[in-house]
């Protein structure tokens, strides 16, 4: 079967024009399944370009299973044109409201997400990424053939081990294991550390993923409040002398969503009482590092055996580069490094590298130190306009990417970010992040995303809106 001839555009590989072209014409079906192409030579004539680029072509459309070779005979169409694409997950998906907000918060189908948790691709530095992968590549001693250390690159481990130091916690780098993520680093703890029915204790508020992953791993979930001056000790001594949880998992600073930090004070007496009660604690912190030399990790006044620590990369360097690490007494990393053996998850030595040579050149710090200010910069027109709007501001954020915000009186949470979805703008109303009642008066904000006059007026018009509607709190 012939092909209608093809003209190349100038400044493209004729090579991608090619494998294009046939393309289109076998998914609009002018080529039909079980077509025979034509031959290498004709196709050579016929384009005008060498053997070699034609071949080219065609082992690309074989790659896309487009077209097969059979031997002595040619080439063939493999397929008719595919089925148009559907929207069918995401209709089996849960469709409640806070489902599709939590969906909203990651996808890319919304304009802007002033309730996500990550940073805009424009505060990070993409070229130092890129440079970052060209130089890993060039690495003559880079293992592309093999599965790599299942504790993670010895190096990085080092690096990390050394990082860790600077804040108190003293460790070597076989009790660092590193992960795909920080949910992939809890949900590894929990294999390991809790059967199902046993108690975990967690924060509320807290971050909405906690509630997923326990509830995956059957715990029983106790919510702990937490409040401007960190959790309730009265009541976390309540729950460890009536229920007795195997596990509490928290952060010590820069909490998600309120943004509180523990003193060291707070911290050791939440750590006495945890002891008192055997429970173990597991600290995550994600976003820790925003704050700089100040303020104490719970790990490093706990020690290993009492605290296990996690933390990752993936907020404050890149989303994609998806590596967390987990520091544990030498006995739960040796189990952890196994169990990622066991499940095949043992992570990808090539980001390690990267993220090696990021933080050892300095990197990642001078990253860090352009977040603090833009995030400071903006915390402070966020917190004026937000205070202008009648919002209360109860937690001290000071250093954090987010605002953890009471509305007006009247404003439902809920409400405001249907309203704000209609609209192309994703929300995080506080029913995300806390099941009682009150977490309809609250809103969490991430100052990066929220910081645009366009966007902060429009918000404040729906602000309004919701205070006036049917739906509004009494």
């Amino acid at each position: 079967m012939m092909i209608p001839d093809l003209v190349f555009k100038p400044g493209e590989a004729k090579v991608l024009q090619i494998t294009a072209h046939i393309s289109q014409l076998i998914q609009d079906g002018s080529l039909p399944k079980g077509a025979r192409l034509p031959s290498i030579h004709a196709l050579t004539r016929q384009l005008g370009v060498s053997k070699f680029t034609v071949v080219d072509a065609l082992d690309r459309l074989k790659g896309q299973q487009l077209v097969h070779a059979r031997q002595g005979r040619g080439y063939f169409v493999s397929r008719h044109a595919p089925v148009p694409d559907s929207d069918s997950l995401g209709q089996l998906l849960p469709q409640d409201f806070l489902s599709v907000s939590r969906r909203a918060l990651i996808g890319e189908n919304v304009a802007d997400r002033p309730g996500c948790g990550f940073l805009p691709a424009d505060w990070l530095d993409d070229d130092g990424l890129r440079q970052a992968l060209r130089q890993v590549s060039r690495q003559p001693n880079l293992r592309l053939a093999e599965y790599g250390d299942a504790a993670g690159y010895r190096p990085l481990r080092e690096t990390l081990r050394d990082r860790l130091a600077v804040h108190g916690m003293q460790l070597t780098s076989s009790q660092l294991v590193t992960t795909a993520n920080t949910m992939q680093a809890l949900d590894l703890l929990l294999r390991l550390l809790l059967r199902p029915g046993e108690t975990v204790l967690v924060d509320d508020p807290c971050y909405f993923n906690f509630h997923g992953i326990l509830s995956l791993h059957g715990a029983r979930v106790l919510p702990l409040p937490r409040g401007p001056q960190g959790p309730d000790l009265v009541q976390l001594e309540h729950w460890l002398r009536e229920e007795q949880p195997r596990l509490y998992l928290t952060s010590g600073l820069l909490h998600n969503p309120t943004g509180q930090s523990l003193s060291t004070a707070q911290g050791f007496s939440l750590l006495e009482l945890l002891s008192r009660w055997d429970c173990h604690l597991i600290e995550d912190d994600l976003y820790g590092d925003l704050l700089g030399e100040g303020g104490a990790r719970l790990a490093s006044l706990g020690g290993a055996s009492r605290v296990t620590y996690v933390s990752g990369f993936s907020k404050l360097l890149s989303a994609n580069l998806r590596i967390g690490f987990i520091a544990a007494s030498p006995a739960l990393a040796a189990s952890l490094a196994g169990l990622k053996q066991v499940c095949g998850g043992v992570t990808m030595e090539i980001g390690e590298r990267m993220l090696t040579g990021l933080l050892r050149d300095g990197h990642y710090d001078r990253q860090l130190r352009r977040i603090r200010q833009r995030l400071c910069d903006a915390g402070g027109r966020v917190d004026d306009w937000l205070t202008g709007l009648g919002c209360r501001l109860e937690f001290n954020g000071e250093g954090g990417l987010f605002r953890w915000v009471r509305l007006p009186e009247g404003v439902n949470s809920e409400t405001l970010a249907q309203s704000a979805l209609a609209e192309g703008i994703a929300l995080a109303p506080g029913s995300l992040f806390t099941r009682g009642q009150e977490g309809h008066r609250y809103m969490r904000l991430n100052l990066a995303h929220t910081d645009h006059p366009e966007l902060m007026a429009r918000l404040g018009r729906l602000l309004r809106k919701a205070g006036q509607g049917p739906t509004a709190l009494p």
